[in-house]
């Protein structure tokens, strides 16, 4: 997972409320097998006439100067509805790396710290002015080691985040990753300790088909 420290970009602004998962990612593409690839299909059935055929795009993220945004600014209660993960997936694989939001979706917020993906939560003030930056398409530079979003004009503002999710997302690590980060070392004690303990559990495959041999010429 890529590390998360500090992000500048302009901010695509979706003012929409309620935007739920299948918005996000159609129930239809659920079966494609890759993450890489899914954000074709990121809010697929607002996005029309991408291929520049027909009227112009008027969809924010299909329009220059947010077309090229990494960071989503949206209304309330983002991400509800189903847990797909191919939600924030899609988000990842266009390009978003933030999105800031006054609320989210409870498992969508906590999927996004797993893909690398940085939810924000603001007040409606922070998030009004956020927005204002948005849809003027000015710079906004998000510190997560700071924790702080940095306008152009030299504004900052403060934003919360659970320690430990913002560690997840500074050094890289998904779960897996955060496993092997904190516990290698009893992990590799308790292997050693099973080799010797219960040496049957580790037998090559070569030794089991010599033991299957033994016990057909035994019957």
């Amino acid at each position: 997972m890529d590390k998360f420290t500090t992000l500048t970009s302009i901010a695509a602004p979706l003012p929409e409320t309620h935007l739920d998962t299948d918005v996000i990612f159609p129930a239809r593409f659920l079966l494609l097998p890759d993450k890489k690839g899914l954000g074709e299909q990121l809010f697929n059935e607002r996005r029309t006439n991408r291929d520049g055929k027909g009227e112009a795009p008027r969809f924010v993220l299909d329009t220059p100067p947010w077309n090229e945004a990494r960071i989503l600014v949206t209304g309330r209660a983002f991400g509800t509805g189903s847990s797909r993960e191919q939600a924030v997936w899609s988000l990842a694989d266009f390009g978003i790396r933030c999105v800031i939001a006054p609320s989210f979706g409870e498992i969508f917020f906590s999927n996004c710290f797993k893909n690398g993906v940085l939810p924000i939560v603001l007040d409606e003030a922070a998030h009004a002015s956020v927005m204002a930056e948005a849809d003027a398409a000015r710079p906004l530079t998000i510190d997560l080691e700071a924790q702080e979003i940095r306008f152009q004009d030299g504004r900052t503002l403060p934003f919360a985040i659970d320690p430990h999710r913002r560690r997840t997302l500074i050094e890289g690590l998904d779960e897996i990753g955060l496993i092997l980060a904190d516990d290698l070392a009893e992990i590799s004690d308790f292997e050693a300790r099973q080799r010797q303990e219960r040496p049957w559990l580790h037998l090559t495959r070569d030794q089991l088909a010599y033991l299957d041999d033994v016990g057909e010429e035994l019957r």
